[in-house]
């Protein structure tokens, strides 16, 4: 045999062994890809397989349930709700209306609990303001008609016989008013008796009033103040 037909031979033999290496190595890369995606099989059928296994053990049951759980919450406060507002509702029941000193206007009287009145002021069908005690009696200045309602509801109303101040007044009663200007539409009168400084009425942007011993007395964010037996 001659060297080139031997130098042939040798070529076809080391072309042989890398056509096999190419060949086994696309093997491996084709047994590693599918070896993956088995496991991402494996994988994905283990998740279906734990979520299968959460559903068989309840788990979607109690989320139901929860969620059973907060629409029963959400009924029973709209209920609750439902009937605070019912005694509320009932608790704001009007319990009278009185006609004023004007001839004009009502009073229109409901009681909201304790020693909690609201008074409101109506003339032709229209609310022209509105009283309430908290705690303490109120008072309004409506157009030189006096008003007061106090703690246990009643309303008393009266015209004329306001004085402007600052200053110093007889009230009916025996009572001596001083009035003194505080700020902008802000008044204070200590309300003297015969033991001194019985009480004192101040106005912070709305007229207020007082039952002083069966004489209501009136402070108007203006400054007038009224009294009447």
């Amino acid at each position: 045999m001659s060297s080139s037909t031997t130098a042939r031979a040798a070529r076809r033999r080391t072309l042989r062994v890398a056509a096999a290496t190419l060949v086994a190595a696309a093997g491996l890369t084709l047994t590693a890809c599918a070896g993956s995606n088995a496991a991402d099989a494996k994988s994905a059928g283990h998740t279906n397989s734990a979520a299968a296994e959460s559903s068989a053990s309840g788990w979607s049951g109690l989320q139901s349930t929860g969620a059973k759980a907060e629409v029963k919450a959400g009924v029973a406060a709209k209920q609750s709700g439902s009937a605070h507002a019912a005694n509320d509702g009932k608790a704001a029941s009007t319990v009278r209306t009185q006609r004023l000193a004007d001839g004009i206007s009502t009073a229109e009287i409901t009681k909201l609990g304790d020693q909690h009145y609201r008074a409101k002021i109506v003339a032709r069908g229209s609310v022209l303001a509105t009283l309430e005690t908290k705690g303490h009696d109120d008072g309004l200045d409506a157009n030189d008609m006096f008003v007061t309602l106090t703690l246990d509801g009643q309303v008393h109303s009266w015209m004329g016989g306001g004085h402007q101040g600052p200053g110093t007044f007889k009230l009916a009663g025996g009572w001596t008013a001083k009035v003194t200007k505080v700020g902008e539409l802000r008044y204070r009168a200590q309300i003297i008796g015969h033991d001194g400084v019985a009480a004192t009425l101040e106005t912070k942007g709305h007229d207020v009033g007082l039952n002083a011993n069966g004489i209501y007395i009136v402070l108007s964010s203006g400054g007038v103040i009224s009294a009447h037996a």
